[in-house]
């Protein structure tokens, strides 16, 4: 496990472009200012991830995971400090960071594929012909298993297949990140297994990077190359950051019994737990 950076002062901040981290964020704060009330909801956030890892961000609701997700997708700026990809700093929304969200934010007047095909088209319009963005919007659904409700709308169609369309949106973009919000959370225990082998399966066979704000900690254990735990807010930080030594792929029912996995839920659930102390406490 690895300790928080300790605070420094950002005064006229320099992001540290040497180091040739994948995504890079830099001692990182974010404040926001309501009817002249100042609240700071992450305070001195360091983390580097690895490209092609698979990284989970758990905590106590009002802990700033939405906040850090919404700051590396570029959706809301940070106060301070940097965030940077393959060295570049993040300060906008763009096509190679997609997020995929809890409630899966389609178009309920579009079709399955036509939800997809619109992300397709506004990347890649200028770049590839019109069969080719539909091959690949078509081979986007295949990876999630919805070829088959291509001409469906989002009201004839399950919650988790809704999910399933989201991620395909997400993966059609060709991301260098995959941003997703608890994108199991809404969904039975059944769907929800179903959906996180399939993430698994498109991780291992995509190599690609994905960043995933969870609550349940068997899901950040079982798919996760590190498990980010944060302390609660106001002015969050990292707490604690625990590598996941389990070799892939993975298999849920073979890790019941794991030493690895035992220790890390362990890990997870001993720090969660004592973070819901020290609320308590306050209380």
């Amino acid at each position: 496990m690895i300790a928080p950076v300790e605070p420094k002062s950002h005064t006229n901040f320099q992001p540290m472009l040497a180091g040739r981290t994948f995504l890079k964020i830099d001692h990182v704060g974010k404040t926001f200012y309501r009817n002249g009330i100042e609240s700071e909801v992450l305070r001195d956030v360091s983390l580097s991830i690895d490209r092609g890892a698979y990284i989970s961000i758990i905590g106590h609701s009002g802990c700033g995971k939405s906040t850090l997700l919404n700051l590396i997708a570029g959706l809301t700026g940070v106060t301070s400090g940097a965030i940077l990809l393959e060295d570049r700093e993040v300060n906008a929304p763009g096509p190679e960071r997609a997020v995929v969200f809890q409630n899966h934010s389609l178009l309920p007047w579009l079709t399955v594929y036509d939800n997809v095909r619109i992300a397709v088209d506004k990347v890649f319009g200028a770049l590839r012909s019109k069969s080719e963005r539909n091959d690949w919007t078509m081979h986007n659904l295949g990876l999630v298993q919805m070829t088959h409700a291509k001409d469906k709308r989002p009201a004839e169609i399950s919650g988790g297949m809704k999910q399933r369309v989201g991620i395909a949106r997400g993966l059609a973009m060709e991301p260098k990140v995959l941003l997703m919000d608890e994108p199991f959370g809404a969904l039975d225990a059944l769907t929800r297994a179903h959906l996180q082998d399939q993430v698994m399966e498109i991780h291992a066979r995509l190599g690609n990077t994905m960043i995933m704000i969870t609550h349940d900690v068997d899901e950040a254990v079982l798919l996760s190359d590190k498990i980010v735990m944060m302390t609660n807010g106001p002015s969050a930080r990292i707490g604690e950051v625990l590598a996941v030594d389990l070799p892939r792929p993975r298999h849920r029912l073979e890790l019941v019994s794991d030493p690895t996995y035992i220790a890390a839920r362990e890990a997870v659930m001993k720090f969660l737990y004592e973070r819901h102390s020290y609320v308590e406490a306050a209380a």
